[in-house]
């Protein structure tokens, strides 16, 4: 099977799928001197990561590269975008564990009350809000690994094919935990994962942390409905 009929089989069937040295060594050089894994004292990264990053002049590099787009768009059609960006790092000073979620939230320019948005958030100024089942199946997760990340990193687990079965409830993900097998997704540097949002993913605190910096673009195909904007557009 061509590498790419196995990639959008993948998500298509399980919901994720990696695309191994997907992001050239140009696009991880221009990350890694934006994003290094040394943070000076007078950084003004968080603890763990960064939002906004579609704000930072790397962070448009990333969402405009060539290979990146290529990957969503042969998921989504030619004319998606990326709506948000976050970097993730695990450090010794910020190991957490993510329980078991959907991704169900978007970034808009200002809060504007539509069918199926809400409820509403402000994350370090930007509006939030929850968003209807048919506008999350139309959006891909891509993930560049600017670290490797193996078992002992606190990788992200999934659990396969749960992007089927729509927002879930609580009691809807413990069932799917007690019968679904989880699958650790680990990477080289380099390497893409590639996931729909409404798969049910989690991580485990590192057991050996380092640095495991991800970068986290979330492609969309969609319009929102008058009155809503992306707050990103890239």
């Amino acid at each position: 099977m061509h590498p790419t009929e196995s990639f959008l089989q993948g998500l298509r069937l399980q919901g994720f799928a990696l695309a191994p040295q997907a992001a050239s060594p140009t696009l991880l050089e221009i990350l890694e001197r934006a994003f290094p894994p040394a943070i000076a004292p007078e950084s003004t990264r968080r603890r763990g990561g960064q939002r906004n990053v579609l704000d930072e002049p790397a962070g448009v590099t990333a969402a405009r590269d060539t290979a990146i787009r290529g990957l969503a768009r042969a998921v989504l059609g030619e004319d998606c975008f990326v709506a948000r960006a976050l970097l993730f790092d695990k450090t010794p000073d910020a190991n957490w564990k993510v329980r078991w979620h959907q991704d169900l939230t978007i970034a808009v320019r200002e809060r504007h009350e539509a069918p199926g948005f809400g409820p509403w958030t402000h994350k370090e100024g930007v509006t939030h809000a929850l968003a209807p089942t048919p506008l999350l199946t139309r959006m891909l997760a891509l993930r560049i690994h600017l670290d490797p990340c193996g078992e002992e990193n606190g990788p992200v687990k999934v659990l396969p094919g749960t992007h089927q079965q729509g927002k879930l409830t609580e009691a809807d993900i413990a069932e799917h935990k007690s019968r679904v097998g989880a699958v650790a997704c680990l990477a080289c540097r380099g390497d893409v994962l590639a996931f729909h949002p409404l798969l049910l993913h989690a991580s485990s605190p590192a057991t050996k942390p380092g640095h495991r910096r991800v970068l986290h673009l979330e492609f969309a195909a969609e319009a929102l409905p008058v009155g809503l904007e992306w707050r990103w557009e890239v």
